[in-house]
Order: C-alpha cells, then structure tokens, then sequence
C-alpha cells in the first residue's frame, strides 16, 4: 500500500526537495499521481476564476509549486528508469564491482604512480603511450548513455576509421507495362547519393597534484570517470541539437528546414510547422504535428522538448477538456504527451519568436551518432610540475539519416 502525501506538502512544494532518485519509486509514483490530480484541479479552478475576470496570486503561487513538485517527481522517476536500463546492459556497476577487476585495479595503480606500461593495454600497445582502459572506458560510456537524452533515442555508430560514409537509395527506378511481343526498351535505374558524418574531438584534461594521488583513499578511477562523463554528456548534449559541424557534431536542428543543413541530406530538410503566436504552443498545432508523422514512422516517435518548454504544454488540453500530458503511471514508463513518450532534453530552444522549441519523430531512425572507437587518456606528470594530468579524448560525430522520420515546430516570427 503506498503512502497517502498530504495535498499541503504539494502545495508547499515540499516534495520538490525530496523527489530523488534514491526514493522509494511507489511512493514516488504516487506522490506524482497525486500531484498531478492537484495540479489540474488547480489549473481548472485557475481558468475558471480568469474567464471571469478574476486573478488570484495566491492560487497563482500555489499551482506554480504544484507544478514544479509534478516537474521533479518526473524528472526523478524517469531518471529511475534511465538508471535501470544503463544497469541492464551489463556494464560496470550492475554488482557494485567492475567487470575486470585486475585490469581495474592496474589501471588505478596508473593512476597513482604511472608505473603501469603501455603494454597492458588489450589493444594496441604502441599508441604512444596511451592507455585505453577497458574498464573506464565502459563506465563513461556506460554514464554517457544514462546521462545524454540524445545517446538513449538515436542511433549509435562504433567506427574504426576517421569518419563514417552512408549511402542513401534516391530511388527512380522505372518499369512499365508492355504486350507479349512489343519490345522491351531499358529502364531507368536507381541512383544513390551520399553524406558523410565526420567526427570531432571532445577532449578534458583534469589534473591532479601527486601528493594527492599518492594518498588519495578513494577511487580515483570512479572520480574521474565521473569529472569526465559529466563534462562529455554535457558537451555532446549541446552539438547533438544545435552544433555546427566544425569540430563537432552536426546538431539535428541545423538540418530543419530554412536551417544552415537543410540542403545538406538526400532526402531533403527536416518538415517543420510554424505556430500562429511567437510565444504560444496550441494543443491543435500539436495535433497537427503529431498526425503530419507518416503512421508507419510514428510507431516509435516521440517528443522532444526542454523543461521549460514542457511546463507550458503540460497546461494545454484536447478538444474534449483532457489534458495532452500525462505523468508516468508505472515504473519505467516514460510521461507522455498525446499518449507519444516525452524526452526533456535540456539543450532545446525555450518558445520564443522563431525558435524551434519542440521536435517530434522516430529519434532512432531520424538522428545518427557515430563514435570513435574508445575513450583515450594521456598520463603526463611532467608538463605542469607538480600537478598530473590526465588528459582524455574521445572522437564523436552524429548527424541527420533520416529526415522523412522527423518533424519539427518553429515559433512563429515576431
């Protein structure tokens, strides 16, 4: 049986603080659920109370807390479920214990004293002095699924060469009907045609003194694994929306229509909608995206849209007096907005006059990550005496492969 949560802790926003992912999902999800019937009871009388010219601050006040309680409490239980499915792909942290325990814990010996040769590497020993843990290079990928939205949706290339080629099938292939004995001239063939999706470098270079490495009693291989992924997932977040392809990724809303890509891919640009108010979202203008998806791409769509984007849609409502968002109901499950699974990705535009706020589709079909084989890290104890850096590496790109699976909504100019 879950616990009953008092209406005035919502209302105080109280479980705001509270709602971790460390908590109890039941609890939780009640919590949530309970929030949400607040929320929209709150917002109705809202409503009400404005259509007949009335404005209450303190009603006003208490359905923002209310809102912001239902934000965190799914914010926590979806990053719950990111959690288990990056423990579900049998990386490092599934038992609390690495994989390779041995080459773990030399690798943690390299770290302290640097008297771990290049030789122990499983891969190639002559790289110059790099070493390419197998164990630390698992735990910040591993992270970097868990922690960048774009990581979990799209689609991901390993390549062992400098960047990645893929050809697109143009189509036109020609056929026509003829009688038995007239003759049967040549056809045309399809073409293909190509976009390459080259790789940048994402580089960190943290530093730590010797004395401190010498006595350090925790996991220096877990700390900085942590340092690293935080800074990757935050950096692969940005260009995996918006980067402009020179150094780093090609982000997926340059190749929107009027956007720097749109020319870029085969298929053409990404289709995108433009609102009727440069600061305001309709639950029609949704709908209408929503159905302008072929059904045969929209079986895995999904919306995308940052946090603050999602507070404004999570007020609007269906023709019918239902409201489009929904929090999860079980653990595991995503919330959704017109029953499509949502994705807060921080990186988004807020809605603004002509910012594209929200993307809709098939991520998986849509957006190509390609990475570069490994995490690297360079021990260097001599550069900056007597600080030891360790500086890491890793080669990512990513890119529009499919725009047919996408769509995307542009705030009207102002």
């Amino acid at each position: 049986m879950t616990k009953h949560i008092p209406t005035a802790l919502l209302t105080r926003g109280i479980l705001a603080v509270r709602a971790d992912a460390s908590g109890d999902p039941k609890v939780m999800m009640a919590a949530l659920n309970q929030a949400w019937t607040e929320f929209k009871s709150q917002n109705d009388d809202t409503i009400k109370a404005l259509k007949k010219g009335q404005e209450d601050v303190v009603r006003a006040d208490a359905l923002s807390k209310i809102e912001t309680t239902v934000g965190n409490l799914q914010a926590a239980l979806d990053a719950q479920a990111t959690q288990m499915a990056a423990l579900k792909m049998g990386g490092p942290g599934t038992d609390g214990n690495p994989t390779d325990p041995e080459y773990s814990g030399a690798f943690s010996a390299h770290f302290r004293k640097g008297d771990v040769q290049a030789a122990l590497n499983k891969g190639a020993a002559e790289e110059g002095g790099y070493l390419a843990p197998v164990e630390w290079d698992r735990t910040i990928t591993d992270r970097l699924v868990e922690v960048s939205p774009m990581r979990q949706i799209a689609s991901v290339q390993t390549i062992s060469t400098a960047g990645f080629r893929k050809l697109f099938n143009q189509r036109g292939m020609g056929s026509g009907w003829v009688g038995e004995t007239a003759p049967r001239p040549q056809t045309n063939t399809p073409e293909f045609a190509q976009l390459t999706y080259a790789t940048g470098e994402l580089y960190a270079n943290p530093a730590a003194t010797q004395q401190m490495l010498d006595d350090a009693a925790v996991n220096l291989e877990e700390w900085i694994a942590n340092e690293v992924e935080a800074e990757f997932a935050y950096q692969e977040g940005l260009a995996f929306v918006a980067g402009n392809g020179i150094n780093k990724p090609n982000g997926v809303l340059t190749y929107v229509e009027g956007a720097a890509n749109a020319a870029a891919h085969p298929f053409g640009a990404i289709k995108t909608q433009t609102t009727a108010s440069a600061t305001a979202i309709s639950s029609d203008e949704l709908i209408d995206m929503v159905y302008d998806l072929p059904g045969a791409l929209s079986q895995n769509a999904r919306f995308v849209l940052n946090r603050t984007s999602l507070a404004r849609v999570r007020k609007l409502k269906d023709g019918d007096g239902n409201y489009l968002w929904q929090p999860s109901f079980s653990a595991g499950q995503p919330q959704t907005l017109l029953a499509y699974p949502v994705t807060e990705m921080a990186a988004m535009p807020n809605v603004a006059a002509g910012a594209v706020p929200i993307a809709f589709g098939d991520f998986r079909r849509g957006y190509l990550i390609v990475d570069r084989t490994g995490v690297r890290v360079l021990r260097d104890p001599y550069t900056n005496k007597p600080f030891v850096h360790f500086y890491t590496t890793k080669r990512v790109g990513g890119g529009l492969l499919d725009p047919q699976a996408l769509r995307a909504m542009r705030m009207a100019a102002a």
